[in-house]
């Protein structure tokens, strides 16, 4: 054989070889649908807070008011939603001018399944001096509200 059939023939080969060993690329298959994410629980959220002379069996204020006498006992009802463990603090205060001055911190775990209350209340069997105060309420160190209200 000559040179130039052996060429050809090894070219020939060549192009064979490579034609019959290439794939036509199938495409990749489609990624399975991602399973939807599991239901987070809401958490716990407080929806309000109430001030009174006096709380229910349920824990929640019977009338409530922002005038208090200065020998009452003050309630303050704190209303959540949601499940789950965390803290409720309330922190009370009294304000004269420019003045706060802490009046009682108080801290209570609540595990709730739903809608529940929680009741704190601060007393001073000498009572208590007449002015502004108040009542802040934290949910796990985290401030969810303040009320306001008056000793006359």
């Amino acid at each position: 054989m000559s040179k130039k059939c052996l060429y050809a023939l090894s070219t020939l080969l060549l192009i064979l070889l490579t034609a019959c060993g290439k794939k036509e690329e199938q495409p990749a298959p489609a990624p399975d649908p991602a399973p939807a994410p599991a239901a987070v629980p809401a958490g716990i959220s407080v929806g309000s807070i109430s001030l009174g002379k006096a709380v229910g069996p349920d824990k929640k204020v019977t009338a409530p008011v922002e005038t208090f006498a200065k020998g009452d006992t003050i309630y303050a009802s704190v209303e959540t939603t949601g499940a789950g463990t965390a803290t409720l603090k309330a922190k009370w205060t009294y304000r004269k001018g420019d003045q706060t001055t802490p009046v009682e911190d108080q801290s209570q775990p609540i595990t709730p399944t739903g809608p529940a209350t929680t009741e704190f209340h601060i007393s001073k069997p000498t009572g208590w001096p007449a002015g502004q105060y108040q009542v802040e309420v934290f949910l796990d160190d985290k401030s969810v509200g303040v009320k306001p209200f008056t000793v006359s």
